[in-house]
Parts: structure tokens; sequence; C-alpha cells
């Protein structure tokens, strides 16, 4: 990009200067048009370097991710040795052994079976690898690199490189990897149902939508965060009706509907037991969807009951939604209808309108045989909607794993309707698995219902309670302090035990396990985050004098533990960017507790602040350690905030 916006700018340049001399020699004979010309080129001139020079100091800004400079470096090195083999195999890792270096490349493997296949030329790894060795071009972060085994290419890099690294990531913060153009992307999470209480079902698709929309953000996508609330359909008749027979003055006088649950349970059972009532219900509907004004009241009131208890716990969770349930597509469904009906791949079966897509057996159902709408009509109302209106380049759905055939055969739907290309625009299915409890069972309260979400999060609250008691923290930390970091473990600890397995997994809830202090849990990164940045506060070095040094400091990373703890914490970017194409972000837990555990190595083995074995007093600080401790800090505290985790100062 910057090769580019260089050369333009010589061009520019060129052509400035013919102008000046084709004016001068009056050759012209409308020199005021030739100033206008000279004048747009010198604004696109001066536009173009201010541009570059963001670009570069927003580049000099950004961390960079290390595998990626590897890849290009080893893909010029691969095109330069074999300048005929297409999409020749890239595959650099980092180092699993300090012995092997600090990463690896084993692409040459690869390479000798495509010249065996395509060439039937036998040639051996080794020899690959040194021809790819001998081809690397010159770079800032390769120190020297070795030939080992049957092919593997061991990379060290360089200690003034990764010096460098660790003091810009101080002296500018965690700044994400330029992403080329500013992408949109749509995430649909949470999405419980109206007059039906939030459960633990609905926890997993909001935490982890929640930390993919902050991944993404951070990222610097323009992200769309959607709650595709079920707000629409025929209970909401059953619900109405109920209301008129319980409320009959509601138009004038707000109910207390206290228990929304209760009232949904008992308006089902009427509706499961009394013949008149039903029809009543089915009316009610009929009414409802032909936009009655006192069915519409009816209607916003039971919504906002449910919206103030959703609200409760995304306040808890600190989750950011923008309210965009199936009533919303309600209008564009019959076009939907009608837009398959005009290519043809509409069939009416036993009344029904169905649509066949090639590759999947279940058609979907775009219309019932009473002329109602379905849940496959809504949701491919909202796919065309998030992919034609909002001009989604990514949708991201974060809906369980038993809905996977579903959207599978809608997202086909779609490029069936010539809607997307999916080699341009991106939509995910981001699954997950189901909530167990200890026995590994679905989770169910003792008396077998579900879990109401909002009764975990205040069991999630006493209990982390009960733990820093168990500590002794409520004898060292003020009122203030002890709230503070009880709702930061409570609801740390939720979030932190669902993200940290693999989303596509199972998992067992468990809140001795998640509150453990040992092991990969929120407990224990959170105690050391605070432990961390304690560090410098007991050796007196203040903020400000942290930011100075990191100007003027150099990190020596001359013992193992440093350079090991140096090199981890500068593989923030890759993590973020494996997450950003896999959306599994287990694998940024994965990476939290390596950081936590590496930082511990260090710690335990280079002494950061000296002090004297008698009297306790600090002989010698050492600063670049304390710059080390920092920039762990810094990185766990970007980790946190991306899962949605609130660390303290003091636990």
């Amino acid at each position: 990009q910057f090769a580019l916006q260089e050369n333009e700018i010589k061009l520019l340049t060129a052509e400035i200067e013919r102008l000046k001399n084709f004016g001068c020699l009056g050759v012209s004979p409308s020199l005021e048009g030739l100033r206008d010309e000279n004048t747009k080129l010198k604004y696109r001139l001066n536009f173009l370097k201010k541009s570059l020079q963001e670009e570069r100091s927003k580049s000099t800004k950004s961390m960079i991710n290390i595998n990626s400079c590897l890849q290009e470096i080893f893909g010029a090195a691969i095109q330069a040795a074999y300048p005929d083999l297409e999409n020749p195999p890239l595959v650099v890792t980092p180092s699993q052994q300090p012995k092997f270096g600090d990463y690896q490349c084993n692409s040459a493997m690869g390479i000798s079976q495509i010249l065996l296949k395509t060439r039937e030329q036998k040639v051996i790894p080794r020899e690959i690898a040194e021809k790819i060795a001998k081809n690397i071009p010159a770079n800032e972060c390769i120190e020297k690199v070795e030939i080992a085994g049957p092919g593997f290419i061991n990379v060290h890099l360089r200690k003034d490189f990764v010096s460098k690294q660790l003091s810009s990531l101080l002296i500018n913060g965690v700044q994400p990897p330029a992403i080329g153009k500013r992408k949109k992307v749509v995430v649909d999470f949470s999405s419980p149902n109206i007059a039906k209480e939030m459960h633990v079902g609905h926890l997993r698709s909001t935490i982890i939508g929640e930390s993919m929309c902050r991944l993404f953000e951070f990222a610097g996508y323009d992200v769309l965060r959607l709650n595709h609330l079920g707000d629409w359909g025929t209970q909401f008749g059953m619900l109405i009706a109920h209301l008129q027979d319980k409320f009959p003055d509601y138009l004038t006088v707000s109910p207390p509907i206290g228990d929304l649950q209760a009232f949904y349970k008992e308006s089902k059972r009427r509706f499961d037991t009394e013949e008149e009532f039903k029809k009543r219900a089915y009316q009610c509907v009929v009414l409802l969807q032909s936009k009655n004004p006192d069915f519409i009241k009816a209607w916003n009131l039971i919504c906002d009951v449910s919206r103030r208890e959703f609200q409760k716990i995304y306040n808890c969770l600190d989750i950011t939604i923008i309210e965009r349930g199936e009533s919303f597509y309600h209008e564009m469904m019959k076009d939907i209808v009608k837009e398959f009906e005009d290519k043809g791949f509409v069939q009416v079966d036993d009344g029904r309108k169905v649509v066949f897509v090639p590759g999947f057996p279940v058609p979907l159902t775009i219309m019932k045989s009473d002329g109602g709408y379905t849940y496959d009509t809504s949701d491919l109302a909202a796919l065309k909607h998030r992919l034609c209106e909002e001009k989604g380049d990514i949708l991201i759905y974060v809906v369980d794993s038993g809905q996977s055939v579903h959207f599978q055969t809608v997202f086909a739907a779609g490029q069936m309707m010539g809607w997307y290309d999916p080699k341009v625009t991106r939509v995910a299915h981001a699954a997950f698995g189901v909530v167990l409890g200890e026995d590994k069972k679905k989770f169910k309260t003792r008396s077998g219902d579900t879990v109401r979400l909002i009764d975990l999060l205040e069991e999630g609250l006493k209990r982390a309670m009960d733990k820093l008691k168990d500590k002794e923290r409520d004898k060292v930390l003020t009122p203030e302090e002890l709230r503070a970091a009880q709702t930061s473990v409570a609801f740390g600890c939720i979030k932190y035990a669902d993200l940290s397995h693999n989303r596509l997994n199972d998992y067992v809830f468990s809140f001795d396990k998640m509150l453990d202090d040992r092991g990969n849990t929120a407990a224990y990164l959170l105690y050391a985050f605070t432990r961390i940045r304690a560090i410098a506060r007991l050796a007196s070095i203040d903020e400000q004098m942290l930011r100075k040094a990191a100007r003027e400091e150099v990190l020596i990373l001359d013992h193992e533990k440093e350079w090991k703890l140096g090199k981890c914490i500068l593989r923030f970017p890759e993590i973020l960017q494996k997450i950003l194409d896999d959306l599994l972000l287990h694998t940024l837990c994965d990476y939290l507790y390596e950081l936590a555990t590496t930082f511990t190595e260090f710690y335990d083995s280079c002494y950061c602040v000296e002090k004297d074995r008698q009297t306790g007093q600090i002989v010698k600080v050492n600063m670049w350690r304390l710059l080390l401790c920092e920039a762990t800090a810094t990185v766990m505290a970007k980790g946190f905030d991306i899962l949605g985790i609130k660390p303290v100062q003091r636990m």
C-alpha cells in the first residue's frame, strides 16, 4: 500500500513539473485551465502525502503480527526459489521448544510432495529448505535460520527487533494491526423470547456474541450488534387475550405484571384447556397483525415488561445490544415470499408454500397453510436485510448447534437467490454446545426446571463474596473495593468459564471450578493481574515514571525468561487474527493463561525490585523488568476487555 502511494506521489510530482514547463512555454490557449489542473494535482499530492503519513503513523503504532511478517518473508523466499510453483504451501508456526528457535517454517515437506506429484521430481525436503533459506530477503526481524531434521527451517528472531516492538507497545498501548478497508460486521446474538425469562441457555449466546463484537470493534471493524428477539407470532394472541381478562383497563392503567413467566404459563394453560379462549386468542393475532392500535398497545406493554427484565441481565454482564426482533421484519416477509415465487422456487405442499434448497433434504416453509409466516420466513427476511440494506460484509449468527442445519439451509437459499457471493461476503453460524450440570446432563434446577439466568448471576455474586471472605479479603479491602472485587470475580468467572471452553463443545457449569484460584480460571488470572499491577506500585514507581522509562530505557532480554516473556507478549496480534478467522474465543483464554504462567516463571527467576535482606529497603529497581511487567499487564487488560471481564486494582 505504501509503495503504491509513493509511486503515485512520484507520478503526480512529475506531472506538476510538466505542467509548470508547459505553462512557461505559453503554448496553452487556456492558462486558467492549466492552473486549475495544476491546483487539482497539488491538492491530490498533498492529500496522498498526508494519508501516507497517517497510515505510516498508524502502522508504526500498531502491534506487528510477527507470524504474518514471517509468512511474507518466507512467501517471498519460496517465490524466489520456485518462481513457477503456483500456490506453494506456506506454514509458519511458533516453535514449541527453545532449542528449535522462536518460529519454524515447515513448507519444504509440502513443496517436496507437490514437485513429486506435478513434475515427477524427487527432491528431498532438506534441499528445498536450504534453497528457501538462501533466498530469504533482507528484513529486520530474523537473526538467523537453521535447517533441522528432514527440512524444518528454525527461525531465531533478533533481540533488538523484539525489544523495539515491546517499547512501541509500551509507548503506544495495545493497537490492533491495520485491517485495510473498514468492513461492516453484523452479529446476531442473545435473542431471548418475549414473555419468557432468560435462562441458562441464553447465557452462551449472550457472552460469546458480546466478546466477538468487542474483538471486531477492537480490530477496527464497524460492528452492528443485533438482538433478534422472539417478539412476534401466534403466542401473542393468547397473551393479549389473557391481558384483556386479567387487566381490562390496561389501555388507561399500566398493568402490574410482576411475574411475566407465570403470566405466560397461565395464558398457555387457558389456551390448551378453554376452547372459547383459544378462539379469542386467534382473533387477537389477526387484529395484532392488522396493526389495530389497542392490540399494538397491549403487545408493547408485554414487550416492555420483558425488556426491563432482559436489561437487568445485560447490565450485570455489561452487554451492549440493539433490539431488532422478528416484528421488525414482518412487513418484509410478503416480499420475500413473492421474490421466491417470481424466481420459480416455491412448491405447494398440503397448502404450505415450501422451498427446496439443493443439497438439503428438508425444505424451508415460507408460508403456512393458514397464510401465516414462519421462523424460516423471518430468518430469510433478516438475512436479506442485513446483506442488502445494512450492507454487511461479515454476518455472524451466535446460535446453538441445534440450529446448524436450519442456518445452513437459510444461507444456501440466500446464495441461490443471488443475495450474496460467499467468496465476497462471509456469512457464518458461530454454533455452540449446551450447558451441562455437574451430573453431565442438561443444566436444570433440582425440581427439573430450566435455571433462570438472573438466579444464576445472584448465586455467582453470593459465592464470590464467600470466596473473598474465606481468603480474608474483607479485612484488607474497603467496602467499595470488596464490592468491586465481588462483581469482578462473580461475572468474570461465569464469562471466562464459558469462553475458555471450545464453543463447539458442551461444557459443565461448576461454580467450584470457576471460582478456583488455581489453573486456567478467571479467578487465577484476575489475581495474577492485580499482583503484576502492584509490583511497580510497591516500588513507588508511578505511571508517569513508567511512561518516561518506556521512551528512554532499552528492554534487555538477556535472561531466557525475559526473552520467553517478551516473545509471548508479542504473540497477542497473532492470537487475535486467528480468532477473527475461526471465531473460537477459547484461544484467547488459553493465551492469557500462558502469558500469566510465563510471567510467573519470569518473576520467580528475575528480580524486578531488589531489597536489602535485613532491612527490607529497596536497593535497586531494574526498570527494564518493570517495563516487562507493565507490557504484560497492558496486554492482559486488553484481553480481559475483549472477553468482557473487568479487572480490579486491589483484590
